[in-house]
């Protein structure tokens, strides 16, 4: 079942439930357009509507937080080009937003390793750690590709980790994590990678502390 734009909207503002936004904003999530809507509510909702190129346009045209989170679920990634995946990017804000749609659309694209590698070397706060989310989610998600494959994402992480906005560094951080639990290989060469950031600058030593942290709780060999 897919309904026009104006009929989800008037779903979600049915779902909305003001006693969630001081809890979402303690989390750095929401704002003058945001409803109060639970992922497990949208995830829900997007099964019952079914995917439509259209209705995603539109639900990211309006601006609505919730919207927008709808918008990547809903998304056909097939129908998706690089303009719009730019496009949505630059206005990615909060942080659950640009999560959301890089796990619900982007690493399911065509796209996903090219933007994984571009975004992340962005000044841009929320694309850069759109970069970084989406070499996470590959790093969870695709099954097929072998250790080497990744080996740019460690490069660049190596290379752009030292930010000290913490939306950015924890994004990094994200991604060298997920990448070291893959397989023993990746495993040591993520260790290796958090190894070399904690000789770096500030923004650096973080995600190097905070990704040896994880990883030495899972030793290589536990796959």
């Amino acid at each position: 079942m897919t309904l026009d734009v104006a009929e989800v909207l008037s779903r979600l503002h049915g779902l909305a439930d003001p006693a969630q936004l001081e809890g979402m904003a303690r989390y750095g999530i929401g704002g003058a357009d945001t409803l109060g809507v639970t992922v497990t509510e949208l995830r829900a909702l997007a099964k019952e509507l079914g995917r439509s190129h259209e209705l995603a346009a539109g639900l990211w045209s309006s601006g609505v937080h919730e919207a927008r989170i709808l918008a990547s679920l809903v998304e056909e990634p097939a129908a998706v080009d690089e303009r719009q995946l730019d496009e949505w990017a630059a206005a990615f804000d909060p942080w659950d937003v640009c999560d959301q749609v890089c796990q619900n659309l982007v690493r399911h694209t065509p796209f996903a390793w090219a933007k994984a590698l571009e975004w992340s070397g962005r000044p841009e706060p929320f694309v850069k750690r759109a970069g970084f989310a989406v070499m996470a989610g590959l790093a969870v998600a695709d099954k097929r590709s072998d250790d080497d494959r990744f080996e740019p994402f460690l490069r660049a992480v190596a290379e752009r980790a030292d930010d000290d906005r913490p939306i950015v560094r924890k994004g990094a951080s994200w991604a060298l994590r997920q990448i070291g639990k893959r397989s023993p290989d990746l495993h040591a060469r993520a260790a290796e990678t958090a190894q070399q950031l904690r000789s770096r600058g500030r923004g650096a030593r973080w995600v190097g502390v905070d990704v040896l942290r994880e990883l030495e709780r899972r030793p290589p060999g536990g796959w």
